[in-house]
């Protein structure tokens, strides 16, 4: 993928919105890789954490440091496929997929009880006690069927978050 945006050929749109699975018009890929190229300063082709970094809403964000493990190093199709789970036309699966990639901070395909308790901290900070996070995870997961010992899979995200509703929505300003 070239390095201006003049240099994003209709095959190359045509390849990020199939890797991205169609959840972004050809307008949007082209916006995205717009700021694609703002956020790559040095014009290397990826995104490293400090430039990552310097998105606002990125650096505020309090789980930004399990998204950087994520993020670091993105090619284009690989940002875009990173941010399509924020597209209002995601399935609530792909989005909660993302969600089970934040909390599996080992990488290992399980989350635990204690991985759970560590995204809560990032989350609450010094608003919520260590007591009151563990009552509420072991009240969350005693109502989801599972006790503080389980090991959950993606198939357990699905199955608790599933019901939720949730929104993880991402406009993308298309000019």
């Amino acid at each position: 993928m070239g390095i201006a945006s003049s240099m994003l050929t209709q095959y190359d749109i045509e390849e990020v919105q199939e890797h991205c699975s169609y959840l972004f018009s050809q307008q949007e890929i082209l916006a995205l890789y717009e700021r694609f190229c703002q956020l790559d300063r040095n014009a290397k082709g990826f995104i490293s954490a400090d430039e990552f970094l310097s998105i606002p809403e990125f650096s505020l964000n309090p789980l930004s440091q399990r998204l950087l493990r994520m993020v670091d190093g993105l090619n284009f199709k690989d940002f875009v496929a990173f941010l399509s789970a924020f597209s209002p036309k995601a399935s609530l699966q792909q989005k909660i997929e993302l969600i089970f990639r934040v909390y599996d901070i080992d990488s290992k395909g399980r989350v635990t009880f204690k991985d759970l308790l560590e995204v809560l901290r990032d989350l609450t900070g010094s608003f919520m006690s260590e007591e009151q996070r563990e009552q509420v995870l072991s009240h969350l997961l005693e109502e989801s069927g599972y006790t503080r010992d389980a090991s959950l899979v993606l198939d357990d995200f699905i199955k608790i978050l599933g019901k939720s509703g949730m929104k993880m929505e991402v406009e993308v300003p298309v000019d």
